[in-house]
């Protein structure tokens, strides 16, 4: 679990295969709250004190929409991945449940346009996408995330409240957070390296990059 939640959104993770328990654990580290449900009870049995709660069910049941509803999470990721029936009946079940945020795996480009049609939020290709870049973006506060092996990452984020309306020299990110702002974009701009005279504003995209845990609590902040 996360000692420290830099996040408070409840999460229903639905499948706990390998891309699945990927998610869930990533989304718990962060210091969401996690929902598993998952129909084979030995991984019921293996994640009970990983995440928050664990429920075994099936959510490809027409029945699974009352569950959701009860449940009442704010962001839903199906990460089935055995059956395309399974997910995009249980897809369709947080559809229905009026899930705010619904992501999920697609196993094939034809498994993406269905999801998309009935009305899933974003679709992940797993050629694309893994579960532990996923658990970063749901939040979102990251627009996109690269992670690499020595745990550095670069994100592209909106900037902070505290950014914007000064320059970088004037609001000290460096100094504070351990992270670089490597660039900023504006709407119709061309990208623009940063320096200290650089102002940050609200219309800016900004590209930071630092040591993961470092880039989570900076990316945390209003």
């Amino acid at each position: 679990m996360a000692r420290n939640r830099l996040y408070h959104d409840d999460v229903m993770v639905i499948g706990l295969g390998r891309f699945g328990s990927a998610a869930a654990l990533e989304l718990t580290r962060l210091g969401h709250r996690v929902i598993a449900v998952e129909r084979d009870p030995a991984l019921v049995d293996a994640y009970a004190h990983k995440v928050s709660k664990v429920v075994r069910a099936d959510m490809a049941l027409a029945n699974a929409a009352e569950m959701i509803r009860a449940i009442d999470p704010k962001i839903a990721v199906v990460g089935v991945g055995s059956s395309v029936e399974s997910s995009v009946l249980a897809a369709a079940n947080l559809v229905d449940a009026r899930v705010p945020s619904i992501w999920a795996r697609a196993l094939s480009p034809e498994h993406k346009r269905i999801l998309e049609r009935i009305g899933v939020h974003h679709v992940i290709s797993p050629e694309a996408d893994s579960g532990r870049r996923l658990a970063h973006l749901v939040g979102g506060k990251l627009l996109d995330y690269i992670e690499f092996d020595d745990g550095f990452a670069i994100v592209k984020i909106r900037p902070p409240a505290e950014t914007v309306g000064f320059t970088l020299e004037q609001s000290q990110v460096r100094r504070k957070y351990g992270v670089t702002i490597v660039g900023t974009k504006a709407p119709g701009e061309d990208f623009t390296y940063a320096v200290p005279q650089t102002k940050i504003s609200a219309h800016h995209m900004l590209i930071v990059s630092g040591p993961t845990e470092l880039l989570e609590r900076f990316t945390a902040r209003p």
